[in-house]
């Protein structure tokens, strides 16, 4: 084991190394950021002695325990900049305990990190040997974050950037319990890390913002001061009234910090990272950046690009039988999905999966339900050579299409040429679907607090949602999709249990992403699909089993197709029940509904 460890660290220094951010957009560079970045170190040791002395202990000691907490919160004050620097490593350190898959040697490596330490501390069961071994290499992967730390120097870029990351990850991962599944003690970090960016603000840019703008300046530190009072007067894990503190906490605490930003003219902000900078909260329209999530070759896509995808989009003459377009599966009108169990072949047969939606598709790292395609050009790419779907030469233009004529200008207006193979079509039906999306729904006004429509029973389910449910440790808010934040590099795939009917009787012999590499651990593994618009897409999950949303939340009341009984050495939900009883359940199905979004509205409107 300590073998297989020893590699993966060696594997993460290596890539990481050749990932350490090279921002662009610094306008000046006044601001003293050294004792912020002495603050980010001085944790960070602090955060090793603390590993030193957990290793004295024993795994279930009641000192342990103590030492962990204190552990976790030198971490979560030095984690802005250390994770910024490696996100690699930062990951390993503070990500879920699940076993790692490599790639390049595949081998299934053991989990470490804080979150497997905490499984050791507080749940137990763990041998001596082992939990040393975790207390010690996860020590090798803090010091790798100390030399970054040290070395690194803190500018205006990086502080902001990392600033923004940080808060984002108390939104989405602090109160959801995602960084702490075991302890609860998000709600505290949260706390932590609020407190500690204040500290930071006062060591560096303060002054700037005061001989600036003193309003700004007071009513920040205010905000913050009122939300760390709201944490640690409301400590209650189950019971914590997630959609106010985003609300009515978070969201001025993070519309202060852009002006702050702006104010300061140290930085203008970078369109290289999945954020827009710009925006006063994570639950904007244009919160993020979509050509970030885009391939290379295909961002910032024109407006004649787009208009020629959407009709691209729409025409069956790009299959082979002229009989299926794009549209067939994923029909605008049903949130671009088709309503059916599973979609349907070129000769109308039945295929295997369900069709998911395209709105905010865009916004993943992996594509098909088993995750094979990496980006969305190369998932087009396949439809178009799939023999049982479009059944075309991806390479080789069809020029039936042009007898359209209107064709020929939308080619030249969007690519300058009539192309000569299928590269075009492929880029200007991935910008169309690109430009799906949607943050606009009746939950996204509500939380940016637009308008106060909300009612008891769906802030209920979101709260549920973003706590004892424990949906959002997988679909991670705002998104509600598998692509973890807040560096968004990889969309999550899952093991959970899906049955073969939905009698619950038997196991779905689907096996899901296990066709990469035939490891068992990836048996019946999916990629966790986005939730929004799910009141408009049913039936559900990967084999459309379920045809309502409250058979879905029955299915994860149960603890998903282990808490039913199926042999799943490798599930990644918990095997235990929820115990949501039938009032949270209903405010669950409630919340979901308050994502169905206008980006379906607006199509419907121009009919």
């Amino acid at each position: 084991m300590k073998n297989q460890i020893f590699l993966l660290i060696l594997t993460l220094i290596i890539f990481s190394c050749k990932n350490v951010p090279q921002e662009k957009g610094e306008m000046e560079t006044f601001g003293n950021f050294e004792p912020a970045q002495e603050f980010y170190l001085s944790n960070l040791n602090q955060s090793i002695r603390l590993m030193d002395s957990l290793a004295q202990y024993e795994a279930e000691t009641p000192e342990a325990k103590e030492i962990f907490i204190a552990l976790r919160s030198s971490f979560k004050k030095a984690e802005p900049y250390a994770a910024y620097l490696n996100p690699e490593i930062g990951h390993r350190v503070n990500g879920p305990a699940l076993p790692i898959f490599t790639d390049d040697t595949q081998r299934v490596l053991n989990p470490i990190g804080l979150q497997k330490i905490e499984e050791s501390i507080f749940e137990g069961g763990t041998s001596k040997v082992v939990y040393k071994k975790e207390v010690s290499l996860t020590k090798g992967l803090l010091k790798v974050l100390q030399d970054y730390v040290s070395s690194k120097k803190l500018d205006s870029q990086r502080f902001f950037i990392a600033t923004h990351q940080q808060l984002f990850r108390i939104v989405s991962l602090g109160i959801s319990g995602f960084d702490t599944p075991v302890s609860q003690l998000g709600l505290q970090e949260s706390a932590i890390s609020l407190e500690s960016l204040l500290y930071v603000y006062k060591l560096s840019i303060q002054n700037i913002i005061q001989e600036k703008n003193t309003e700004l300046d007071q009513e920040f530190e205010q905000n913050i001061i009122d939300a760390v009072a709201y944490l640690n007067n409301n400590t209650n894990f189950e019971a914590f009234d997630r959609f106010t503190f985003i609300r009515d906490y978070m969201n001025p605490i993070t519309r202060n910090w852009v002006e702050i930003r702006k104010t300061s003219k140290l930085w203008e902000g970078t369109n290289n990272k999945p954020f827009n900078f710009d925006a006063p909260t994570f639950f904007e329209k244009n919160s993020f950046n979509k050509d970030y999530f885009m391939p290379v070759t295909n961002r910032n896509a024109t407006p004649e690009q787009i208009d020629l995808g959407e009709k691209l989009f729409f025409d069956p003459n790009l299959s082979a039988t002229g009989k299926m377009s794009c549209a067939t599966c994923h029909s605008p009108e049903k949130a671009y999905t088709d309503g059916l169990m599973v979609n349907l072949d070129n000769e109308g047969e039945p295929l295997k999966r369900n069709t998911p939606t395209l709105i905010n598709s865009v916004y993943q790292r992996s594509f098909f339900w088993d995750g094979r395609s990496p980006t969305i050009m190369n998932q087009i790419s396949e439809v178009f050579s799939n023999t049982k779907e479009f059944n075309s030469n991806v390479h080789q233009f069809s020029d039936k299409i042009l007898k359209d004529t209107t064709y020929n200008s939308m080619f030249r207006s969007a690519f300058g040429k009539i192309p000569t193979k299928n590269s075009e079509i492929i880029k200007a039906i991935s910008s169309y679907v690109a430009s799906l999306n949607g943050f606009n729904s009746k939950f996204d006004r509500n939380i940016r607090g637009e308008i106060h429509t909300i009612t008891e029973k769906e802030k209920l389910g979101f709260n549920i949602f973003m706590g004892k449910g424990l949906c959002a440790t997988c679909h991670f808010i705002p998104l509600t999709n598998g692509t973890v934040p807040p560096f968004f590099a990889e969309t999550e795939k899952e093991v959970i249990g899906v049955p073969e009917t939905a009698a619950n009787r038997q196991l779905d012999d689907d096996l899901g992403f296990y066709w990469m590499f035939q490891e068992e651990l990836h048996r019946g593994m999916f990629k966790t699909p986005t939730l929004r618009n799910v009141a408009l897409t049913a039936p559900y999950m990967h084999n459309g089993v379920y045809n309502s949303l409250p058979q879905v939340m029955e299915f994860y009341n149960l603890g998903g197709g282990g808490g039913m009984g199926f042999d799943l050495p490798h599930q990644t939900l918990p095997f235990d029940e929820l115990n949501l009883n039938k009032k949270e359940l209903d405010a669950l199905v409630a919340f979901m509904k308050t994502l169905t979004d206008t980006a379906v509205e607006e199509y419907e409107a121009s009919l």
